[in-house]
């Protein structure tokens, strides 16, 4: 073996070392108090290991398969890998670019006149109720394993466009250019990839002020999970057409193998002390930011995204909190809106802010598949078990986990018109005294049904081929 083979095999078994020092740090947020994580319970600490396990799919994607030049779309967040309280009606994409070069993003979708204020089709292939499209300085949420990222002009937003804007040509085709700064004579679609900061970053004071996105990432959001139907999306540098990367060497496996494992950790490590610490999960403590915190059977004060809400949709407002139910007891929560949005939602969590289970349960609600009472007025409960009602979301058995509240505006109202949620523990035997008396009935051969189209859509909204 020449000296050069050892010295790369040495190379790159310090590299795996590495990822698993860092694997082995994560793993410790599962249980180790002092990284924070949810208070152990056997279906806590299975769950963890799970969750975990998404975050390494999510570490080899992210660390091995990045290429700015050759991009391509991926999930991410999926029924892979659930976690931020992902929202259970979103498909979360993302893709690595370089702001200073330019792209081409093309898609085709199906009938979209409900992007443009009309009536949806009641039957046949349609578009994503809703669609975004963001170009982001800096981190992806969570990389970094420090809250200090979420101080404000750590990352920059350089530009977005959503469905509301989106231009499509008769055949249901878009085209979006990203680039640093919009030809003088372009008037298609366009983000920005450029933004110049008007203020120093608050931990590089000496950067220069122009911020270049290095990722495009966005929602597909779906109400009509029966006719609503994926949107391909394909993206290419342009210039880069027909070129193929560097031969892989050894350099740069060693680099992404420790990559992989920062992730991995960063991601554990950050989620933990967010939950724990900004949004006071187990009780407020220094830290958690009044107001935002989450109580317990509550909901916390409507707030827009921001750094504070660990980024999230740009369009959206959120809220949030932790309900914590006995066998017997059940929440009635009241979703008033008052200026009806783009898209309004509702989902669960696990407190390691998985998604509860939404395909072969109902683990969320959108607009679409709530039924709103005479008053307008959206009442879902959250119980053990079926109750019969038609607005039911099941706790698969958590006895604690989260509450998430989204609606998203194109334009942002006035906070008067913003919508006002509430929540009320009652007993499981009151559900139907506490709901309106005309409150319909939902037999077990209609929730049947109804979890059947769900599994339909997932499988059909995440398949591989």
């Amino acid at each position: 073996m020449s000296n050069d083979v050892e010295q790369t095999r040495r190379e790159l078994r310090a590299a795996w070392d590495d990822l698993i020092r860092a694997m082995e740090s994560a793993r410790d947020a599962i249980d180790n108090p002092e990284l924070m994580p949810p208070p152990a319970s056997e279906r806590n600490l299975a769950e963890g290991y799970r969750y975990l396990m998404g975050f390494m799919h999510y570490g080899i994607e992210r660390a091995f398969h990045e290429d700015p030049v050759r991009p391509h779309f991926r999930n991410a967040l999926s029924i892979i890998n659930r976690s931020t309280i992902d929202n259970a009606d979103a498909i979360y994409f993302y893709a690595p670019i370089d702001g200073r070069a330019s792209y081409r993003i093309r898609g085709r979708v199906g009938d979209h006149r409900h992007w443009r204020g009309e009536a949806a089709i009641e039957a046949g292939p349609k578009a994503p109720f809703y669609l975004i499209f963001e170009a982001m300085e800096g981190v992806m949420a969570g990389d970094s394993g420090t809250l200090a990222e979420l101080t404000p002009g750590v990352k920059t937003q350089t530009g977005r466009l959503d469905s509301s804007a989106l231009q499509v040509d008769a055949d249901g085709q878009f085209v979006i250019l990203l680039a640093p700064e919009k030809p003088a004579d372009y008037s298609g679609n366009y983000i920005a990839t450029l933004k110049v900061a008007d203020k120093p970053h608050p931990f590089n004071p000496d950067s220069p002020p122009q911020r270049y996105a290095n990722t495009i990432s966005g929602r597909q959001l779906f109400c009509d999970w029966e006719h609503e139907e994926a949107i391909h999306l394909e993206i290419e540098q342009l210039g880069a057409e027909g070129t193929a990367a560097p031969p892989y060497d050894s350099a740069g496996a060693a680099a992404q193998l420790r990559q992989c494992g920062e992730l991995v950790r960063n991601q554990m490590h950050y989620w933990n002390a967010f939950w724990t610490i900004l949004m006071g999960t187990y009780g407020e403590r220094e830290g958690s930011i009044p107001g935002v915190a989450f109580p317990r059977n509550g909901f916390n004060t409507v707030n827009a995204a921001s750094g504070a809400t660990g980024g999230g949709q740009s369009t959206n407002l959120y809220a949030g909190g932790v309900f914590e139910l006995g066998p017997e007891e059940a929440l009635i929560i009241e979703n008033r809106v008052k200026l009806p949005p783009q898209y309004v939602g509702f989902q669960i969590g696990n407190l390691w802010g998985e998604s509860i289970e939404y395909a072969n349960s109902i683990g969320s609600l959108n607009g679409h598949q709530m039924v709103a009472d005479a008053d307008g007025v959206y009442r879902t409960v959250l119980a053990h078990r079926d109750p019969g009602v038609p607005n039911w979301l099941d706790t698969t058995g958590h006895a604690e986990g989260f509450l998430t509240a989204r609606w998203a505006y194109s334009q942002k109202p006035e906070k008067g018109d913003w919508p006002e949620i509430s929540a009320r523990k009652v007993a499981f035997d009151a559900i139907r005294s506490e709901l309106p008396a005309d409150t319909s009935s939902v037999t077990p051969e209609q929730r049947r049904a109804q979890i059947a189209l769900r599994q339909r859509h997932v499988r059909k909204r995440f398949r591989v081929f």
